[in-house]
């Protein structure tokens, strides 16, 4: 199969990272994966949550919007609404677990990362692209403070894909907007740099599917996640990437 734009059912859209894309957050980039494009910004703050006072351990954080802009019809301000949605808040909680799952807290000791991830085109993938763009950001962030005396906070790579069931019942990577609104099903993939499965988030949502189904698709998103964690080394560079898991 053939897809609209071209790909091969196991191909990601076309991808770029841009690190240091604003001046005042420790860490921030732009990421891009075909037409959807997130700003991720990591802000390192020396307190914790009153739960974790005198622990000295750390914490991360995440936050996630959807500029009004960013799709194709207007969406409001939540701001304005004087709420957010169910959505929003699921994602930040999604992009806030993840990370977590690759930091060492006690490392970072007692200081608060707070992640902004600002969707400001949308074309599919957006919780997705936040993940793997927030990581890059927060690396970054890390190496602010880090001092070489305990391990580095980050302990392992982390990225995320989206993989899909189509509308013609083929397995598919890395869904835009108009194949995630018709697919069979649609899942969400987490993983680490050793390969780990953080998130896995799968719904039929025209029918059932089968183990072998999702089978396929953990194989797909594997490839996925792979594809993006080697393209963020080659971002990072030598001077960040030695720090990653650095204890």
């Amino acid at each position: 199969m053939e897809r609209k734009d071209g790909r091969k059912n196991d191909q990601l859209r076309k991808y770029k990272i841009n690190r240091h894309f604003q001046i005042h957050p420790a860490g921030s980039v732009l990421i891009e994966m075909g037409n959807t494009k997130v700003i991720c910004a990591a802000t390192i703050e020396d307190r914790v949550p009153s739960f974790l006072k005198g622990t000295g351990e750390g914490w991360l954080t995440a936050e996630y919007s959807l500029l009004p802009s960013a799709t194709n019809t207007r969406t409001s301000r939540e701001a304005a609404r004087g709420k957010q949605t169910g959505r929003t808040q699921e994602i930040q909680r999604l992009i806030g677990r993840s990370l977590r799952s690759v930091m060492d807290l006690k490392a970072l000791g007692e200081r608060t990362v707070t992640v902004d991830c600002d969707v400001i085109q949308a074309d599919g993938g957006t919780r997705t692209a936040s993940i793997t763009g927030a990581f890059i950001a927060v690396v970054e962030a890390c190496a602010t403070v880090y001092d070489g005396t305990k391990p580095f906070p980050v302990k392992d790579f982390l990225s995320a894909i989206s993989v899909g069931i189509s509308a013609s019942g083929e397995p598919i990577l890395d869904l835009n907007y108009e194949e995630d609104s018709s697919c069979i099903v649609d899942m969400n993939v987490v993983r680490t740099g050793m390969g780990q499965f953080v998130e896995v988030q799968g719904t039929g949502e025209g029918r059932p599917f089968s183990r072998e189904e999702m089978d396929n698709l953990l194989a797909l998103a594997e490839k996925g996640t792979d594809e993006l964690i080697s393209y963020e080394k080659d971002i990072l560079g030598n001077d960040l990437v030695w720090k990653v898991g650095r204890e």
